[in-house]
């Protein structure tokens, strides 16, 4: 097998995979694409992801050209497009477009979003003013690649706002102790990425900003003893620790940059 053949295999064993695992589908027992599940999603992610909207203002790119780079079913694309940005998601899986679409049409929100490769942009050279990608690099073939792409369709002082899997984190070392597998990690690619990793990533980059994120909060995701442990236990005690010593611990690498 050639290395287009193997790559192209890769290709379409990852969009097979993300087409089949939604990320969070199970959250919600409403049908998939109806406005309750789209809300119950939306409740999740951003109940996990509290930090998010306190370090990304989704309301400040109004009048800009904002690129999402694997939009998924389009919850964070919807808040760019609801704060005015002239809002682009792209994603590999064509069932998460279809849904993308539905749910900024039950918003009322006009956003372009395309079945597209991130590693192979068609978009032209300096398009964007901005190119957002949120736990997207871990599972991409080449990271490479897609962060050059990324560069290249950026304006000449436009900005990326990326995360990252952090390999140092509370998450990981978690894991490790209790043989508890991570979301995701039967992915046909699946990577976590060191600070010094991250940077050397981003070298083409004119600067880089690295901030861990993601610590724990009490989620839904478990249930029964576990979610007791889980949520009455751990989340309290590690929240209890003084900020100074778990501070780096962050499972998200939130990563800004300048071209």
């Amino acid at each position: 097998m050639t290395d287009t053949s193997t790559k192209r295999s890769r290709l379409d064993r990852i969009r097979a995979y993300w087409d089949h695992c939604l990320h969070d589908q199970e959250m919600s027992q409403a049908p998939v694409g109806s406005l309750q599940w789209f809300t119950d999603l939306s409740a999740y992610r951003f109940e996990k992801l509290d930090y998010l909207p306190k370090v990304v203002d989704f309301h400040a790119f109004a009048g800009r050209d904002v690129l999402e780079v694997g939009c998924g079913i389009g919850l964070d694309l919807a808040r760019f497009a609801r704060g005015g940005a002239r809002a682009t998601g792209i994603d590999l899986s064509p069932h998460a477009v279809a849904l993308a679409r539905a749910h900024l049409s039950q918003q009322g929100l006009s956003a372009h979003v395309l079945e597209m490769n991130g590693e192979a942009m068609s978009f032209p050279t300096a398009r964007f003013d901005v190119v957002y990608a949120h736990g997207v690099v871990q599972y991409t073939d080449d990271p490479a690649r897609l962060i050059g792409e990324i560069h290249r369709v950026l304006r000449p002082g436009g900005r990326a706002i990326l995360m990252l899997y952090h390999k140092d984190s509370w998450l990981m070392a978690m894991s490790r102790l209790t043989k508890v597998g991570l979301e995701h990690t039967e992915a046909p690619v699946f990577r976590t990425f060191s600070r010094r990793q991250a940077r050397a990533l981003l070298q083409a980059f004119a600067a880089v900003r690295i901030v861990p994120e993601r610590f724990p909060v009490a989620t839904k995701l478990h249930a029964g003893w576990k979610a007791f442990l889980y949520n009455r236990v751990f989340v309290p005690g590690f929240n209890a620790l003084p900020k100074g010593l778990t501070r780096g611990w962050g499972w998200h690498l939130m990563i800004w940059v300048v071209k």
